[in-house]
């Protein structure tokens, strides 16, 4: 087993044993070191964003002061969520290992598939003119630094 999908499993362990949510670990590396872990804890913080990988996320980015974790690697148990996905893409992670499939998750009860293709029909735009307000302060300002 590659070391670092080891200790991303570790994760995972010490999370369900404690009784912190499911069997989702996650280290990210930068340069051969590991600069982030965690590990599901959904049910610990009453939280449906804390999956491992968004705890992995929020660890690396404390203990490098940035949010930017370009020449990142993400190694995690299982195949991250679309939630997961899209925090991964927005800190710039490079590339992704991970172990069990999306089928793998949900033949242990999760339901992560129904997140893959889905629309909504119960989101409105509204009050748009008042938030491109704000969007046109935000662009006016001088030290502003987008991600």
């Amino acid at each position: 087993m590659n070391e670092f999908m080891r200790i991303a499993a570790e994760e995972a362990r010490e999370g369900i044993y404690a009784g912190h949510g499911g069997p989702f670990g996650c280290v990210i590396v930068k340069n051969g070191a590991i600069i982030g872990k965690g590990h599901n804890e959904v049910i610990k913080q009453n939280d449906p964003t804390c999956h491992g990988e968004m705890m992995a996320i929020r660890s690396a980015c404390r203990n490098t002061g940035s949010f930017d974790l370009s020449g990142c690697e993400l190694y995690t148990t299982a195949e991250p969520c679309p939630m997961c996905f899209g925090a991964i893409m927005w800190a710039n992670i490079g590339r992704v290992y991970y172990g069990c499939t999306v089928t793998d998750t949900a033949g242990i009860g999760f339901r992560d598939e129904q997140f893959y293709n889905t629309s909504r029909d119960d989101m409105t735009e509204t009050d748009r003119q008042e938030c491109l307000e704000i969007f046109e302060e935000y662009k006016q300002l001088r030290n502003r630094k987008n991600y």
